[in-house]
């Protein structure tokens, strides 16, 4: 599968973003949270997809309620000194509005917050365009999250950019 980044993604890398930009990251990341696990509604507990030479996504079903969910998304890496989970995922989805808010964003390679800096627009921004990535990079590897795989229907195609 061949990942192309789309034109609203260079919009969003080269601009300063606006609130509906944010929206529209949003929604972007609801499409492929969505992609990735399909019957996200019927999900219960903790879940792992596993790729061949790559590493293992864990996906842990916090809070079902009718409208949202909140989930954790992570990769966990076994230490010596026990365990490490980064990137570390907190998301809430919003199902009526198909959006999905990061909550709470750890991970160690990419600078994601700025010292002194109120939580803001660029904050949010930074934080949902960093999940929007690594949602298309766990995509292009393949994970799927599946209660029932008998219940999949065909998706429509999703730009990955």
């Amino acid at each position: 599968m061949q990942l192309q980044r789309s034109t609203q993604v260079d919009k969003w890398l080269d601009d300063r973003p606006s609130v509906g930009d944010l929206l529209a990251l949003c929604e972007e990341n609801y499409r492929r949270l969505h992609f990735l696990a399909p019957q996200m509604k019927r999900l219960q507990g903790r879940h792992r997809s596993s790729r061949p030479d790559h590493q293992d996504l864990h996906l842990t079903i916090v809070e079902q309620t009718r409208y949202t969910t909140l989930l954790r998304l992570t990769y966990e890496f076994a230490l010596d000194e026990g365990g490490a989970s980064d990137p570390d995922a907190l998301l809430r989805v919003y199902h009526d509005a198909r959006q999905v808010e990061v909550e709470d964003l750890r991970q160690q390679t990419l600078p994601t917050r700025r010292l002194y800096e109120a939580p803001g627009l660029m904050n949010k921004w930074r934080l949902n365009l960093f999940v929007s990535k690594w949602l298309a990079f766990c995509m292009s590897q393949g994970h799927l999250f599946v209660d029932d795989v008998s219940r999949l229907r065909p998706l429509p195609a999703c730009d990955l950019g």
